[in-house]
């Protein structure tokens, strides 16, 4: 059965976003919430990882949209479509660091909703098709692993990893200058991993210990990258900096 892309809509007039997600789900998309406020939009898609992310650039709270996608995007890689009415140069070139897939200008038909989320999903798709193609797990051996990588096979040492990110059913695999892409749950990776060096700290992340620069109430650094500690590997975490 082929997964219904995610949708997370951020949009400060809760009639209109809730008209959106009546649409998207008529049209087969599973709405992953409705936020209103950008500091509750950073949270629920640290936490819910949506496919792509509606953003109104106008929002209740403290940050803007733009801002929401930029703390979004300190974390985790999502495709943003911002929602505007009027926009200005300046705030256009703000958006535009963000690196957003799309823009639809409010008030919007049904169906410029439904034609550019349909291009966004297929911008999307054929970016992981085009990686899955080069890049799969072969096999564990050890303190390694080899992967095939345009039709070579790669070794690569468990120790120089430095973190994990999954990605629906597959798993992006971090190095210092080298990103791989496997087919394989996260669940299934931990169980081949050495639990003492590699730790889950958010159902989507898992981190090699050695490698971590920092630890913060809410994150781990690592990398200059920043990663969500989860709820329920907070115990877990601390427990292992508790033995260090």
């Amino acid at each position: 059965m082929t997964q219904k892309t995610r949708i997370l809509i951020v949009e400060d007039d809760m009639i209109i976003a809730a008209n959106i997600g009546l649409q998207l789900t008529n049209l087969g998309y599973e709405v992953t919430g409705l936020e209103s406020r950008g500091e509750e939009a950073v949270h629920h898609a640290l936490e819910n990882k949506p496919d792509m992310i509606l953003m109104d650039i106008q929002l209740k709270g403290k940050i803007s949209g733009i801002e929401t996608a930029k703390n979004i995007q300190q974390y985790i890689d999502i495709p943003i479509i911002y929602l505007t009415a009027n926009v200005d140069d300046a705030t256009f070139s703000k958006a535009r660091e963000t690196h957003p897939f799309a823009f639809i200008a409010k008030p919007f038909k049904k169906l410029d909703l439904e034609r550019t989320i349909a291009l966004v999903e297929e911008k999307v798709l054929e970016k992981n098709k085009e990686i899955f193609s080069n890049d799969t797990l072969v096999e564990y051996q050890g303190d390694r692993i080899f992967i095939r990588n345009q039709n070579k096979l790669i070794k690569v040492l468990l120790e120089e990893i430095m973190y994990i990110e999954a990605e629906r059913n597959y798993c992006k695999i971090i190095l210092t200058n080298q990103n791989y892409l496997i087919v394989s749950p996260l669940s299934k990776l931990c169980e081949k991993l050495d639990q003492k060096n590699f730790v889950r700290v958010h159902r989507s992340f898992v981190v090699n210990f050695s490698k971590l620069d920092a630890v913060a109430e809410s994150h781990v650094e690592i990398g200059g990258k920043l990663i969500p500690i989860g709820k329920q590997f907070k115990e877990d975490l601390h427990r292992l900096l508790n033995k260090v």
